[in-house]
């Protein structure tokens, strides 16, 4: 088939390597966000798609919106089979999803209906869950409600990070988008509607979902850290400035604390929960570079009593 590749940040690119050095369908063109400010200087800096696609010598389009009239011209003069879709960030209009004969279809990090939308790998270490994995279906003017191709599964390791795990799954989902190509072409691969049973929503998370909040459970606290883990990070305040948490652990065992309170060592720093306290691994002062919590805690003097939170 003649396909268009559309996707936008470093999580798309295993996908779009994938179909390449796969050579059995020809990649006419990819379509990815306009480039973005990125870096101390701000320069716009096109997506890692775009890199990938111009090392690779293939037509890149970069439309503002992708219902603008040119991108959808020069669409319809390449006329694809089969547009491939991973984490492109713009919802597409119909008449988008009409050119391609065979529809676009989508690599989503999640086993749908479950966590629908921005962050799905996000709430499934947030919510706790012991499995997730990929699924790839057709994409339909409903939210992730298409009907699906293929799933691949995945487990949450207790020590995930939303980082840790989006990699695994980019990986091994690049795998399926391939493989649901080939279905497609060959007749082998028919989509199943979705079950109207077990939808969940998993919206973007925002800079304030991740202000952790130290009267909840020490697991629900390691999960907000790790979930938001790199992006956009779990912060808390300490003497009126942020402070962003990278590593925690919680430790059953350990003293009692009262939410927020500090205790420091030679080589620990626990902080109190709504149940018992975690250990703070490595954290990153606002302005600063990431650095171990004890080292941390040496360098401001925490004093007895003293408190994380507002």
């Amino acid at each position: 088939m003649k396909l268009v590749f559309a996707g936008t940040p470093e999580v798309a690119v295993p996908a779009l390597d994938a179909l390449i050095a796969a050579g059995r369908h020809d990649v006419a063109a990819v379509v990815t966000r306009p480039d973005a400010p990125a870096g101390r200087g701000r320069r716009l800096v096109a997506s890692p798609v775009a890199q990938r696609a111009h090392e690779a010598g293939i037509e890149v389009l970069k439309p503002a919106r992708p219902r603008d009239e040119d991108f959808l011209a020069r669409l319809r003069e390449i006329a694809p089979d089969c547009c491939p879709v991973v984490a492109y960030g713009a919802l597409l209009p119909k008449a988008a999803l009409d050119i391609p004969a065979r529809g676009w279809v989508n690599l989503h990090f999640s086993l749908l209906p479950a966590w629908r939308g921005a962050a799905p790998v996000q709430h499934a270490i947030l919510a706790g869950d012991e499995m997730t994995g990929a699924s790839t279906f057709q994409i339909e003017e409903g939210l992730d409600s298409g009907p699906v191709y293929g799933v691949i599964t995945e487990h949450v390791r207790p020590t995930d990070t939303s980082g840790d795990l989006l990699t695994r799954l980019a990986f091994a989902g690049a795998g399926l988008l391939a493989a649901t190509m080939d279905g497609i072409e060959d007749g082998t691969l028919e989509a199943v509607p979705q079950p109207a049973d077990g939808v969940t929503m998993a919206p973007k998370i925002t800079v304030e979902d991740a202000h952790v909040d130290w009267r909840t459970p020490a697991l629900r606290v390691d999960r907000l850290v790790r979930g938001c883990t790199p992006a956009p990070g779990a912060w808390t305040l300490f003497r009126g400035e942020r402070l962003k948490l990278i590593n925690v652990q919680p430790l059953p065992d350990r003293e009692e604390l009262a939410p927020g309170e500090l205790s420091a060592g030679k080589n620990h720093v626990y902080a109190g929960t709504g149940s018992h306290a975690v250990e703070l691994h490595w954290v990153q002062p606002q302005g600063k570079k990431p650095m171990r919590a004890a080292d941390w805690a040496r360098g401001v003097r925490i004093a007895p009593g003293e408190m994380l939170g507002s």
